[in-house]
């Protein structure tokens, strides 16, 4: 049987901040193709950091689509 604590080390976003989470897709990808990969105007209109977070924050879809793509890059 699991623990509570190894149950939460199993998620890879545990102990990651959106911020960490986007600076690393960013890195990886570059707004041009993080734009493509998932079509939202704060990645493919003047993107920054700052605007994406609001935005992400503020819409569940558009985040688990981050987080998705973040865990399917860290799983390559």
């Amino acid at each position: 049987m699991m623990s509570d604590l190894q149950h939460k080390n199993s998620d890879p976003l545990h102990g990651l901040s959106l911020e960490k989470i986007l600076l690393a897709l960013v890195d990886r990808y570059g707004w041009e193709e993080l734009g493509r990969r998932i079509d939202i105007k704060c990645f493919n209109i003047d993107p920054s950091i700052k605007s994406s977070l609001t935005f992400l924050r503020k819409t569940p879809w558009a985040r688990s689509r981050v987080e998705e793509l973040f865990v399917s890059m860290s799983g390559s």
